[in-house]
């Protein structure tokens, strides 16, 4: 491809763990249960939360946000990379490969936002606990949710909009199995100088 003219970079080849036949009946085996164990044991978690009135606090208002979005994090790369060992398929669309990695940013995002959420929630709690009651009302509880999430979707579509603007070299080999940000960006030939400096920013922030 020429550099600068992206509409002709139509996909992208996810190389995965392994290339060898006879490993991917265990990795397919072993991520996918993996992966339903995760899934099942965090909507147990949110079950629980949800039917115990006990359990209706901010901490648990938060965990129960957090394993949402720990669902929503292994949902957005394990079903594709498990579709790819089955088939044998991996090669993944731009349009696909751009949209997995904008919902990956925004989840992962949200899930460390939500983790300093917490941290702030026990951090009230053992130094101001007279205070505590006011301090995390529900109503200052869904309003720190609304806005990890709001800062993680505004974080996210700003790197992706950022990637879209670079030009992609010849080689579309993906060293993941899923596409990454770092990995995409390590395939462009222009000056990339910006989308990391945007990374470290975000990352730092």
């Amino acid at each position: 491809m020429v550099p600068g003219n992206q509409t002709q970079f139509t996909e992208f080849i996810l190389l995965g763990f392994s290339e060898k036949p006879e490993q991917q009946g265990l990795l397919f085996g072993l991520f996918l249960g993996m992966y339903l164990f995760t899934v099942v044991g965090n909507q147990l978690i949110m079950l629980a939360i949800g039917s115990d009135s006990h359990l209706h606090t901010p901490m648990y208002f938060f965990l129960s946000n957090l394993s949402f979005v720990d669902i929503c994090v292994l949902s957005t790369t394990v079903p594709k990379m498990l579709v790819s060992i089955l088939t044998q398929n991996k090669v993944v669309s731009y349009a696909a490969c751009l949209a997995q990695m904008y919902f990956f940013i925004v989840f992962g995002g949200f899930d460390n936002f939500l983790l300093t959420t917490m941290a702030y929630d026990r951090f009230v709690a053992i130094c101001h606990p007279p205070h505590y009651a006011a301090k995390m009302s529900p109503d200052v509880c869904s309003l720190l949710v609304l806005l990890s999430w709001i800062i993680s979707l505004l974080d996210s579509l700003l790197q992706c909009v950022m990637v879209t603007q670079i030009s992609l070299c010849t080689d579309h080999e993906i060293q993941h199995f899923f596409c990454d940000l770092a990995e995409v960006l390590k395939l462009s030939c222009s000056d990339t100088f910006t989308n990391y400096a945007l990374i470290y920013f975000a990352a730092d922030g």
